[in-house]
């Protein structure tokens, strides 16, 4: 049986269902009545805040609305804090502050008990009361006073929050401007949260080497729709600031969009930082993460396609990748009424997608690894920030934001749990490891004697977060008492990192290059690349040689082009390694060889484009393809451009388009006149454009029926032992053959409409995970099911509400599509539920031979096993 005839019943009823129904629903009429079998019909066209019916909590939790914003009146809040008094303190996004008493248990909040701060102060992005005053991050859109931190105290010393004093006025843009306030684990100071549209101010001090770049080794590729293309790195920055507002020092920085962070009881800096949604389906998309925001920490934000994977050994990595959404508020739940599990939880908000998780932190060495939990959710619920009052122990939110419809309500834990306050437990392994971290890193931001002696054993620590912290003390002392102790260094571990620091410290980014800069010392990047041509591959982890190729990169950028005997050394070091089965890897070497022009490159990169399973994968190689001048032929030129066409029905965010048509303008650019005359008719073809079902099933031409296999078939043979000794590298492929990377992402790949696979093993058996692929309309993760909404006149829209804006419902009709949208006025939204038909398709396996079947099963449940065998020595 044809594989088109097999699945197409299934693809249109469930893959494209929410497409279908939105275009039916153009042309019918319903009769206008929200059906009620479902609590999710709440109408919500009136101008009140989402209604409790509309939200999901935690089994045992209850959550109240205690007030509806009025919008011409109060506007739309977005920032929440509790002064002195543990009266509640909110910002108007575009307007004025407000203070209240949270109401008494069971009571709605009364709008006579609202006072509006009288300071002449708006625009409001961050708050924080500290030390008798109300601190206040300005993040003003309509610039009718500076952005920037400010203090409002009390002119006659009473209860009235009269005076204002700027403190600091900076320079923002949009949404990415200047944002959150903590304090800082010493009581003293505090920290400040910025975006990457925030101009850098002036800083005293920085613990970060001030020698960041954009180390892109081949042409840039600014955001396909110009987006802040002009803003290099190193992106958003926590600043530590005095409280005074006259020294900040840069602690971290390489972020895009941080609006909130929140500190433990460990005394460490959490972040939850934005993913870029027109980046959706690329190989460089990244997902909204929560960072453990160390100190010299830098997390790699650079425009467009520029941004820098986890992996990378110059950027650091997440505590855990969230997924596409729009960060917002965090608190960590100390002092919460609530069992132990969720006082000691980290709460991070996501305005677009409506939910507020629960991060789950478990130290590791000296950081941390972390899981997540749907604490509460709704649709739509455009969460702004949380707290935790310390007079009743509940936890507080708001919704608003971009003058959209706000409201405050109340959680309270309603279940019989004890909610005693619950001790931190120690691990004394960990406690070991983030001490000796902090040890380094109060070597950061200065010069001293002793810091090489100190630091230099610890570049080869396994730890990651340690070698960062030794590496960053070593790049701040003298580069004379440690240059030649990095070239000779015997240790490869070691050797790698001191290499890095060594291109880092004395080359210098052309972008970043200033007047006064001394000329680039290309002796000493000789005779860096002099010490890792010397290093034995072979013997090398591939995290190693990951590290090892990166920083053959930094040299080129940042002392230029190696000379010929360098580049033949080169070459013979890395060329014959490509491909590998680890795709980071070949994301390193296919660019680094396409800048030394390897003659071999052409063809074995066109083939590694075509057993690629996933988008990302071939694009990534297509974008390294697309400055290679050397070693093609016509007949791979042809691919090559073939190639370009099939790419046309790939979806992506709103600049995915761009970026492909960058990428073959560059491949363009990259033919010779006697190439450009043999490829006229390829260059003149126009793609024919597919539906998601068509591409699909060219995707998998050639597969057939194999048989309608079971639940009990597969989960047996699962069980019987049959996950044992599997190929991860078959399991990816059929990952991605049976189109598994068109809707869920694992390890850093795949799409963002269903779940978040990586961590699939610590949530499923082989049974259960077969089940929910066999039967996937079973049991549907509610966080991705579409929704109907019901207008008044009768029509219906469905998909997944993606974003809101004044009154304007963002309904993404296309699950194939993460770009498509379709906005609907919420006044004229009569009801919302939700439907019942899965977005996933039936009988994807039924193509599957049973060895294919538990190879992709023993893949995705292999979670953390799955990425250690990506990092393993092979």
């Amino acid at each position: 049986m044809n594989l088109l005839k097999t699945v197409s019943s299934a693809l249109v009823l469930s893959f494209l269902a929410s497409s279908l129904l939105a275009a039916d629903a153009k042309k019918k009429k319903g009769d206008g009545k929200p059906k009620r079998s479902d609590p999710a019909g709440a109408a919500i066209n009136e101008n009140k805040a989402t209604p409790v019916e509309r939200i999901k909590v935690a089994k045992d939790f209850k959550v109240e609305l205690l007030y509806s914003v009025p919008a011409a009146e109060q506007g739309s809040w977005v920032n929440l804090c509790t002064d002195g008094k543990g009266r509640i303190i909110a910002s108007d996004q575009y307007g004025s502050l407000y203070r209240f008493v949270a109401p008494a248990p069971g009571q709605p909040l009364d709008p006579k008990s609202i006072e509006k701060i009288p300071a002449a102060i708006r625009a409001a992005n961050g708050l924080l009361w500290f030390n008798n005053s109300l601190y206040v991050a300005v993040n003003d859109y309509a610039n009718e006073i500076p952005s920037g931190m400010y203090r409002i105290s009390s002119s006659k010393g009473d209860d009235t929050l009269d005076k204002v004093e700027l403190l600091r006025a900076m320079e923002a843009r949009g949404d990415h401007g200047v944002h959150a306030l903590l304090p800082a684990p010493d009581g003293k100071n505090l920290f400040l949260i910025t975006g990457n549209g925030t101009k850098r101010t002036a800083f005293s001090s920085s613990r970060v080497p001030t020698v960041w770049g954009e180390d892109h080794l081949l042409p840039r590729m600014p955001d396909g729709r110009g987006f802040m293309r002009d803003v290099l790195g190193p992106g958003g920055i926590i600043y530590r600031m005095s409280p005074d507002g006259k020294n900040f020092e840069i602690h971290a920085v390489g972020f895009r969009n941080i609006f909130d962070g929140a500190v433990n009881h460990d005394g460490e800096l959490f972040t939850y930082d934005a993913d870029m949604e027109y980046d959706f389906n690329t190989s460089w998309y990244r997902p909204t993460r929560i960072c453990l925001a160390t100190s010299g920490a830098e997390f790699g934000w650079r425009n467009g396609a520029g941004k820098r994977p986890e992996w990378y050994p110059d950027s650091l990595g997440p505590v855990l990748n969230i997924g596409p959404g729009s960060p917002t508020g965090m608190t960590f739940g100390y002092g919460a009424k609530f069992p132990a599990k969720y006082q000691e939880a980290l709460f991070a908000l996501d305005w677009s997608w409506g939910k507020l998780y629960a991060v789950h932190l478990r130290p590791e060495g000296s950081g941390y690894t972390a899981t997540k939990e749907e604490f509460l959710y709704g649709a739509p619920l455009p969460l702004t920030d949380a707290i935790i009052n310390p007079k009743d122990g509940a936890m507080y939110f708001a919704i608003g934001g971009r003058k959209v419809q706000s409201g405050l309500y109340r959680v309270t834990y309603t279940g019989t749990e004890s909610t005693a306050p619950a001790q931190p437990k120690t691990d004394s392994t960990a406690l070991k490891a983030r001490t000796l971290r902090h040890q380094l890193e109060a070597l950061h931001g200065h010069a001293d004697a002793k810091a090489v002696g100190t630091a230099w054993r610890y570049l080869g620590d396994p730890d990651r977060f340690i070698r960062w912290a030794a590496r960053t003390a070593i790049e701040w002392q003298p580069v004379a008492t440690w240059a030649d102790q990095a070239l000779k260094e015997k240790d490869a571990a070691m050797q790698l990192e001191a290499l890095l620091a060594l291109a880092r410290v004395t080359g210098i980014d052309p972008q970043h290059r200033k007047p006064t800069d001394a000329p680039v010392d290309r002796a000493m990047g000789a005779k860096i690349l002099g010490a890792l041509e010397k290093l034995n591959w072979k013997k090398l982890t591939n995290e190693q040689r990951i590290a090892l190729v990166r920083t053959y990169e930094i040299c080129f950028v940042r002392f230029g082009q190696p000379d010929t005997a360098d580049r033949t050394r080169i070459l013979a070091q890395l060329d014959e390694h490509f491909p590998t089965e680890a795709f980071p890897l070949n994301w390193v070497l296919c660019e680094t060889l396409s800048f030394l022009q390897s003659p071999t490159l052409a063809a074995k990169g066109m083939a590694a484009i075509k057993n690629a399973p996933g988008q990302e994968e071939q694009m990534e190689y297509a974008r390294s393809l697309r400055t290679l001048k050397a070693g093609w032929t016509t007949a791979l030129r042809t691919e090559q451009f073939h190639w370009f066409l099939k790419a046309s029905n790939y979806r992506g965010g709103a600049s995915f388009e761009k970026f492909i048509e960058f990428i073959r303008t560059d491949a363009e650019a990259s033919l010779s006149d006697a190439e450009k005359i043999a490829l006229k008719d390829v260059l003149a073809q126009k793609p024919v454009k597919k539906s998601p079902l068509e591409a699909l099933a060219e995707a998998l031409a050639g597969r057939t029926m194999v048989k309608e296999w079971t639940l009990d078939e597969l989960a047996s043979a699962a069980e019987k032992g049959g996950l044992k000794n599997r190929s991860f590298a078959n399991g990816r492929k059929m990952f991605g053959a049976v189109g598994c990377f068109a809707c869920h992402r694992f390890s850093n790949e795949g799409g963002m409409t269903g779940p978040d696979l990586s961590t699939a093993g610590a949530r499923y058996s082989p049974r259960d995970f077969l089940d929910q692929i066999i039967f996937p309309s079973k049991v549907i993760n509610e966080q991705f099911v579409p929704v109907v909404l019901t207008k008044l006149d009768g029509t219906t829209v469905t998909g997944i509400i993606v974003n809101l804006n004044n009154d304007t419902v963002q309904v993404n009709t296309d699950l194939t599509d993460p770009n498509q949208r379709e906005g609907v006025d919420r006044k004229q939204v009569k009801s919302i539920e939700t439907s019942k038909v899965s977005p996933m398709p039936e009988g994807l396996l039924n193509m599957l031979q049973k060895e294919e079947v538990l190879d992709l099963v023993a893949y995705v449940l292999s979670g953390g096993d799955a990425k250690n065998a990506m990092f393993s020595k092979k």
